[in-house]
C-alpha cells in the first residue's frame, strides 16, 4: 500500500514512516456536594498531527514528484510560507492499493503550528523536518453597523448585525488541467471543497486520483 502526503496541495516526495494524531477532549470533571464527581461533556478539542519527513536534496528512484524533481529549497519555501502567512490549508494523506485504487484518505483543514529542521550526518545532504499541525475549524463572523434615527428629543442608536455571504459562482461543466494542478485543487476552486475529489475521480474514470496530466479534460458535473 502506498501513502501520499499533501500539504496545501503539494505532494511530499517521501512519505513519512510514522504519523501521530492526537484527538483530545475538553471534558470537565467537577465535584458536587451530594453527588460526588461528575463529568461535564464538552465538544472535542482540536486534533493535533505530528510527523517527521525527509526532504531529499537529490532525486531518488523511490521519491515521488508531481511535476518533476524539485530541490529541498522548494519545499522549505512552501513550509515557511504556510507558517509566516498564518494561513489555513488542507492536509491530505491518501492510501492507495498496489493496483492504484484509492482505499481511503485523511482530509483535514489545518494550520502549521511549528516545524523544526534537522541536519544529521546519517542523512547525508538530506533534511529531516519535524512538523506539527493543528486542526482548523471555520467559524462565523458577524459585523455590526450603527445607524442613528433623529427624534424630537434625542438620537437613538440602532445596532444591526449582518453576515457576509459569498457571491454565488457558476460552475463550468469541464476544466482543462494546467501545470501544477491537482484533482484536489480543482475541486477546491470550482466546487468549493477539495474533499470532493474522489467523486470527480469516479465521474471521470480516474483510477488514481493523485495522477492527472496537463491538457486532460476533467468533467465537473
Amino acid at each position: 500500500m502506498a501513502y501520499n502526503f499533501y500539504l496545501d496541495g503539494v505532494l511530499l516526495p517521501i512519505a513519512p514512516s510514522k504519523l501521530q494524531t492526537k484527538i483530545s477532549n475538553k471534558n470537565n470533571t467537577i465535584t458536587l456536594i451530594n453527588e460526588g464527581e461528575v463529568n461535564l461533556l464538552k465538544r472535542p478539542g482540536l486534533t493535533e498531527i505530528t510527523f517527521d519527513v525527509i526532504i531529499p536534496q537529490m532525486q531518488y528512484p523511490f521519491a515521488s514528484y508531481q511535476d518533476g524533481f524539485k530541490p529541498a529549497a522548494y519545499f522549505l519555501d512552501k513550509i515557511e510560507k504556510l507558517k509566516t502567512e498564518e494561513s489555513k490549508f488542507q492536509f491530505i494523506v491518501s492510501r492507495v492499493s498496489p493496483k492504484g485504487n484509492l482505499l481511503f484518505d485523511t482530509n483535514i483543514k489545518v494550520s502549521l503550528e511549528d516545524y523544526t529542521i534537522t541536519e544529521d550526518a546519517k542523512n547525508g545532504f538530506d533534511l529531516m523536518i519535524s512538523i506539527k499541525l493543528k486542526q482548523y475549524r471555520d467559524f462565523g463572523v458577524k459585523t455590526a453597523t450603527i445607524t442613528q434615527q433623529q427624534t424630537n428629543e434625542k438620537a437613538v442608536a440602532v445596532l444591526s448585525t449582518s453576515k457576509s455571504r459569498e457571491v454565488s459562482k457558476v460552475t463550468p461543466k469541464t476544466h482543462v488541467v494546467v501545470k501544477g494542478e491537482t484533482l484536489w485543487s480543482i475541486c477546491k476552486k470550482y466546487l468549493g471543497n477539495g474533499a470532493k475529489y474522489p467523486e470527480i475521480a469516479k465521474l471521470n474514470g480516474i483510477k488514481n486520483p493523485n495522477i492527472i496530466h496537463v491538457g486532460q479534460v476533467i468533467r465537473l458535473e
